[in-house]
């Protein structure tokens, strides 16, 4: 009752699933993924531990279709289930039981593939399309095709939950690039989006330095903004700019100065020390 894509940017090794239905919460139960290992979605009846034990299988050294081909085995009801695997190098393999409520169906292609059942149309083929012409990155690349879905008619009872998952190339297992989700509501997509565009610009602003102006485009709240312009004043050298910046901080909130007192003792943050009252 459901519709994903699961995606693979073959520069940069990142993977990921992105999903949208009517049911509650389903950014929580269909994606699942792993640096380095693969990703899945389940759905339809969703049965979990697709998901879990099919990484799992991934990761002992499992082809998609062989870790999907053991989980299906025992399900009893397999018929009603649908669920997608993709590893690492962008294998694929999917799933759609004969008792899904139509239309349902799935397709693939280079490092994506796509499905849904309970939809109004065959929105995975449009899901496809539009993930393979996107630019930008994958977790917008993914979101283009779930806008796609929508507009090709999306689920027939209406719109719900969403959510986007996407790992890096390789990692721990619980390091994630994008993991976002909405719960519920009309405008689950419109959510979606716009927390997407802020996940990816507290990113670039965490990761980039100078972070500041780039992040004041990228609608990151204005005391997060001088925050990190702080940082980049004291790390730069710049410590007079850095004295105001901080000065303009705690003069608003006097509990920072606490604050940046117990940062300075931190290994990885710029010399604080020097700029405050310790």
């Amino acid at each position: 009752m459901t519709y994903s894509i699961l995606g693979r940017d073959p520069e940069t090794g990142e993977l990921g699933v992105a999903v949208q239905s009517q049911a509650f919460n389903t950014g929580a139960a269909v994606p699942w993924a792993r640096p380095g290992v693969g990703v899945i979605a389940t759905q339809s009846f969703t049965d979990r531990r697709y998901g879990f034990r099919g990484l799992e299988l991934l990761a002992a050294g499992a082809s998609p279709q062989a870790a999907l081909d053991e989980l299906r085995e025992p399900d009893t009801l397999t018929g009603f289930r649908q669920a997608a695997f993709m590893d690492a190098t962008g294998a694929t393999a999917q799933w759609t039981g004969g008792d899904c409520i139509p239309h349902a169906g799935n397709a693939a292609g280079e490092n994506w593939c796509a499905q849904g059942n309970m939809l109004a149309a065959d929105a995975w083929i449009a899901m496809g399309e539009a993930f393979t012409s996107a630019a930008g990155s994958l977790a917008q690349r993914l979101m283009a095709a779930l806008d796609a879905a929508e507009a090709a008619g999306g689920d027939f009872r209406g719109r719900g939950g969403a959510g986007i998952v996407v790992v890096p190339a390789e990692g721990e297992p619980w390091e994630r690039v994008v993991d976002l989700r909405v719960e519920d509501g009309d405008d689950s997509l419109v959510q979606l989006r716009r927390l997407l565009g802020l996940a990816e610009g507290y990113r670039r602003a965490n990761h980039a330095r100078p972070a500041a102006p780039g992040a004041r485009r990228d609608g990151l709240p204005e005391g997060y903004v001088r925050f990190l312009a702080m940082l980049d004043a004291a790390g730069s050298g710049d410590l007079e700019e850095a004295r105001r910046l901080h000065d303009a901080i705690v003069g608003e909130q006097p509990l920072w100065r606490e604050g940046f007192k117990r940062m300075a003792r931190h290994p990885e943050m710029p010399p604080l020390g020097e700029i405050i009252d310790t």
